[in-house]
């Protein structure tokens, strides 16, 4: 029954280090804003991860609440930081982040860009069918996302309605060719 509970559990201890972190989460999500936990690029994710897996360690005991909240104050100021840079610099912005690619454009599937993403046809199709696309002819654009997810641009119905124009702003950005 040890693998259940033992009376030297630090029960307390580890409440109290729940409240405190997350006292400091919302704290410093306040001072450096929502888009700490944003996941827009690979490295926003990747921080998203490591706060966890920091905060796991804060609450399991094995490490304190203040090198806890340490760290994770240090990675939440880094994202902000990057945030900054990559706002004043394109060129940082092009290093860090994969540029968006696109799978489909209209109903013509391409597949040497799916290859290059490493995405199978029959993935591709799930998407479609998940955004409730009926028929090839109702897509747009589908698009690789830098943060990994897939984007599908579609006609809710077959129409000419003006409302149902696509604007190709939308596809600023994303890469044709791999």
């Amino acid at each position: 029954m040890k693998w259940l509970y033992t009376p030297s559990d630090p029960l307390l201890i580890t409440l109290a280090a729940c409240l405190l972190i997350f006292f400091t989460i919302i704290l410093l999500t306040r001072l450096i804003g929502l888009r700490s936990f944003a996941k827009f690029t690979a490295y926003d994710f990747a921080f998203t991860v490591a706060i966890g897996s920091i905060i796991s360690s804060v609450l399991t005991s094995s490490t304190t609440v203040t090198h806890g909240s340490v760290a994770i104050a240090g990675l939440l100021f880094l994202t902000y930081l990057f945030s900054h840079l990559q706002r004043k610099y394109k060129r940082l912005s092009e290093l860090i982040s994969n540029a968006p690619l696109l799978l489909m454009d209209g109903s013509e599937i391409l597949y040497d860009n799916l290859k290059h993403a490493r995405i199978e046809k029959k993935q591709l199709i799930a998407k479609l069918r998940e955004a409730n696309v009926l028929n090839f002819a109702q897509v747009k654009a589908v698009v690789l996302e830098s943060t990994g997810d897939i984007s599908v641009l579609h006609l809710q119905e077959e129409t000419t309605d003006d409302a149902q124009q696509f604007d190709l702003e939308l596809l600023e950005g994303v890469r044709r060719k791999p």
